[in-house]
């Protein structure tokens, strides 16, 4: 990576730190004030040349990734004030800018104003970042190990363009998901891999056959790259859409219901079993910030009379498989409310809105005196248990319930449906986050129809 003239011992000094800090392993290439504001082009002036790719950019996560609410509170709120009184995370103060709002991280300014200050950290993951990429200084990269030179050579997943503004490189590497893993794969400052999605997918069979993160969350269609460029037939989409696109989550995974019996009596026992499949995704599901992530599937049967019974999941007996089953009683993420300052905060609840008895496919984390977190940063362990959908892998689920004496005779109609939000509703409550945050979006339904027997069938 090339660094400014005379930032020398400062930059590495504090990339040793940061190296420290934020996770286990080599140290970060990027540092703080390794490069000004100034050596990066604003994505407006990429527009002149660029209009349809700056429009699907601008509407993106990754324009919003300092930006987004959500981030805004998690850092400002929880891991700033955190990094300043627990010296095991002091990291998390630079660590968390560097990969949302990098172009104040390399500019030293840090920690960058909200957003609402109007500042240049505002431009997110913005074009001159994953374009002006040379490499990463790890051989399998994460916590911000990329390296970077900016400059009049932006780079890209082909040489052949010609651009009266700058020159055009070739980089296999921008094309890569090494890229991605630079910012998706994230270790903690005590050794826990929270992020993972880059690791995952390697590990799958989506690697295994030469299928890259690109391929599926920056898709090609025919059109043209640049003003007055050629008629390309496979231009990269700039939305990349991910989990936040509830198009992109409509069926990401397959749901399959069926019973042991067409027909059932009242106080009998129906067996109903539920198949979910990851047909879809080269990871798990759900992957990124699984501590945050809700994934939750719900079985409902309703009678001819209309009356709606909730069925519960079968227990299947696993290490840690409390913190998969949804529990009305059950609170969590008390390091929140003391990062906050609250007196005698006992947690929020865990599994809202899931309903009771409802399975949820979750990684929990937890922090240094064992409690499960939603503070990334603070996470010393999450290997406890992990009940997600691994790419290609199919999880069974099984509903033994037994039939009401009052179930009305005729048909009863049995309904499973798989339920997805960005973060815990108590979370956002006590965040005051805008409610699209937490709202659920549907990832998929089935549905089966059965037949309540009467008297004397």
């Amino acid at each position: 990576m090339k660094r400014a003239v005379g930032n020398g011992i400062r930059v590495v000094l504090a990339a040793l730190a940061a190296a420290l800090a934020v996770g286990g392993g080599e140290a970060p290439a990027a540092a703080p004030g390794s490069h000004p504001y100034a050596a990066f082009d604003r994505a407006a002036r990429c527009r002149g040349c660029h209009p349809r790719i700056f429009e699907e950019w601008e509407q993106s996560l990754m324009a919003q990734s300092f930006t987004h609410p959500w981030d805004q509170a998690e850092y400002f709120r929880l891991a700033l004030p955190h990094s300043g009184t627990e010296p095991k995370v002091a990291g998390v103060r630079s660590g968390c800018i560097a990969c949302h709002a990098p172009l104040a991280f390399l500019a030293g300014d840090i920690p960058p104003k909200p957003a609402g200050e109007g500042t240049r950290a505002n431009e997110g993951v913005t074009c001159d970042v994953c374009h002006t990429v040379t490499g990463s200084s790890a051989a399998e990269p994460f916590n911000f190990s990329y390296e970077l030179a900016p400059g009049k050579v932006k780079r890209g997943g082909r040489g052949d363009g010609r651009s009266p503004y700058h020159r055009v490189q070739r980089s296999d590497f921008v094309r890569s998901p090494e890229l991605c893993a630079t910012c998706h794969d994230e270790q903690s400052p005590y050794g826990a891999w929270v992020k993972s999605t880059y690791r995952e997918w390697k590990a799958g069979p989506y690697a295994r056959e030469g299928t890259r993160c690109q391929d599926c969350h920056m898709y090609r269609a025919p059109g043209k790259a640049a003003r007055g460029g050629r008629e390309r037939a496979d231009v990269a989409h700039h939305n990349f859409h991910g989990s936040h696109v509830p198009s992109k989550l409509a069926g990401a995974v397959d749901v399959a219901l069926y019973a042991e019996r067409p027909k059932v009596r009242p106080g009998g026992t129906a067996v109903i079993r539920v198949a979910l499949f990851n047909g879809k995704a080269g990871h798990f599901i759900p992957t990124g910030s699984t501590e945050e992530r809700m994934l939750w599937l719900e079985v409902t049967a309703v009678d001819a009379a209309g009356r709606t019974y909730r069925l519960p999941v079968d227990r299947k007996g696993f290490a840690g498989e409390a913190y998969t089953v949804a529990d009305p009683a059950a609170r969590a993420y008390v390091a929140m409310g003391e990062i906050l300052g609250i007196r005698g905060f006992d947690g929020v609840e865990r599994d809202a809105p899931a309903p009771a008895g409802s399975r949820i496919f979750r990684r929990p984390f937890f922090d240094p005196k064992g409690r499960m977190t939603i503070c990334q940063w603070y996470t010393a362990d999450n290997t406890r248990v992990d009940y997600r959908i691994g790419p290609r892998e199919t999880k069974i689920e099984t509903y033994t319930w037994r039939v009401p004496e009052t179930a009305a005779p005729g048909e009863l109609r049995v309904r499973a449906e798989l339920k997805y939000a960005q973060v815990p509703a108590a979370v956002a409550r006590l965040l005051e986050l805008p409610a699209d945050e937490a709202a659920p979006i549907r990832v998929n339904t089935a549905e089966l129809r059965l037949t309540v027997e009467g008297p004397g069938r």
